[in-house]
C-alpha cells in the first residue's frame, strides 16, 4: 500500500530517489520496461493517455493480468472450465516475441517508432 501511495502522489519524473533504468542510464537504450514507473503514476491518477505515452506495452501487460484473474474468477464463481490461454505452451513464446519486437522498435530514432519511446 505504501508504494501505491508513493506512486499515486509522486511523479517519478520530478524526483531523484526512485530507481532509474540501469540499461537506459548506462547505454541510452530504452528497455521494454522503461517508462513503467511513470505509467504507474499516471494509471493511479487515471491519466490513460499518459500511460500510453510512457509505455504501450504496459497496457498489454495489464490486459494479460486482468484476463488471467478474470478467467480464474469466472471459473471459480460460475464453476466453469474456461481454458486460460495464459497456460498455453506457445503463450510465453508469443509474449517474448512481442516484447523483443517492442524493444527494438522503440529504440529506432525515426517516425513513427520514436513514439514508442517514453516521453
Amino acid at each position: 500500500m505504501g508504494l501505491l501511495f508513493i506512486y499515486s502522489t509522486i511523479n517519478p519524473t520530478n524526483v531523484n530517489f526512485l530507481p532509474k533504468c540501469p540499461l537506459y542510464v548506462t547505454t541510452g537504450i530504452y528497455c521494454p520496461g522503461c517508462g513503467s514507473q511513470r505509467a504507474t503514476h499516471y494509471l493511479l491518477n487515471l491519466n490513460f493517455i499518459g500511460v500510453v505515452k510512457q509505455n504501450v506495452l504496459y497496457i498489454l501487460g495489464l490486459c494479460i493480468i486482468v484476463y488471467h484473474f478474470l478467467i480464474i474468477a469466472i471459473n471459480a464463481v460460475l464453476k466453469k472450465r474456461i481454458y486460460n490461454y495464459i497456460y498455453h505452451p506457445k503463450t510465453p513464446l508469443i509474449i517474448l516475441i512481442i516484447v523483443l519486437l517492442f524493444w527494438v522498435l522503440r529504440n529506432l530514432p525515426f517516425a513513427p517508432f520514436h513514439l514508442l519511446a517514453p516521453h
